[in-house]
């Protein structure tokens, strides 16, 4: 029933993805301490590195799980912060200021959908043929509100805007995200955030429309998906600095969960309903190094 397979796309997007806020919000723990913290890892230049298993849908939609090993490269030149985003990455290219109440964020964001491409579990599903890479490109923005509640915590605002720009689905993704990072203890920290997809009538098409031919193949009755909200989600995880100083760097443990709900024709379409699942369940686990 559920196959354990060495590699998996949509696991892969969903881990990188959370990883992002957790990283990128790790600064906080420099650039808003008191003076005895004002010297770390993160104060200039930094790169952690990372690797780690995931557990979640074989796509969005299926309701096969597989395990996945997964690489994380995230970090910070000279105030220019970098962080992975799916299959890619988004560059924030404003500065945090020191001690600033707001911080505002903006840059590119490029990704790679390889949702349904390969490594499909459902046969009946198999049979509609696999789709082609999306390459998704467009600009990424935020605004982040600094000490909240404590003085080393942060809430975030961000949107990303992304069109395919390699012919795949030829359409807009619209991903809006909130999140809220607080340390807990010089050497560990949570985030929490809810996120969410608005997908334009030629992304809803390619991915959750079926044909006369590809119901003739698989059995499943013709649909046709058009726009609006693909999916609505939460996440929670931490991280744990294994000397209980994360503002050295070093090792540490980092433990992903979440749940995300597909929604309008995303959910309706056969694929989805008859085939899969609209609740969507991943988690992971895995280590990183910070220098």
């Amino acid at each position: 029933m559920k196959k354990v397979e060495k590699t998996n796309t949509a696991a892969f997007v969903r881990t990188i993805f959370m990883g992002s806020f957790l990283f990128a919000s790790a600064p906080a723990f420099a650039l808003q301490g008191p003076p005895d913290m004002a010297d770390s890892v993160f104060d200039d230049t930094y790169v952690t590195v990372g690797l780690g298993g995931s557990y979640s849908p074989s796509y969005d939609g299926s309701d096969d799980y597989t395990f996945s090993v997964l690489p994380v490269v995230t970090g910070s030149v000279k105030g220019i912060d970098f962080t992975p985003r799916g299959p890619g990455f988004a560059i924030n290219v404003i500065p945090d200021r020191d001690n600033a109440k707001i911080d505002f964020l903006f840059g590119p964001v490029i990704t790679a959908s390889f949702d349904r491409v390969n490594d499909i579990k459902d046969t009946v599903v198999e049979r509609l043929g696999e789709l082609d890479t999306a390459i998704e490109v467009g600009p990424s923005a935020g605004i982040k509100i600094n000490r909240i509640t404590n003085p080393f915590d942060s809430l975030t605002a961000a949107v990303d805007v992304k069109w395919d720009v390699a012919g795949a689905h030829k359409g807009r993704v619209i991903a809006p995200s909130l999140t809220f990072f607080t340390p807990v203890s010089r050497g560990a920290a949570i985030s929490l955030s809810a996120n969410a997809e608005h997908v334009d009538d030629n992304f809803a098409n390619y991915y959750y429309s079926i044909s006369a031919a590809g119901s003739a193949a698989s059995g499943l009755p013709t649909y046709a998906a058009d726009s609006g909200w693909k999916s609505i989600g939460a996440n929670a995880f931490g991280v744990i600095d294994l000397d209980g100083n994360a503002l050295n760097g070093g090792f540490g443990i980092i433990v992903l969960g979440g749940y995300s709900r597909l929604l309008g024709d995303a959910k309706r379409s056969p694929i989805t309903s008859i085939r899969g699942s609209a609740d969507q369940w991943f988690g992971a686990l895995g280590l990183g190094y910070t220098f």
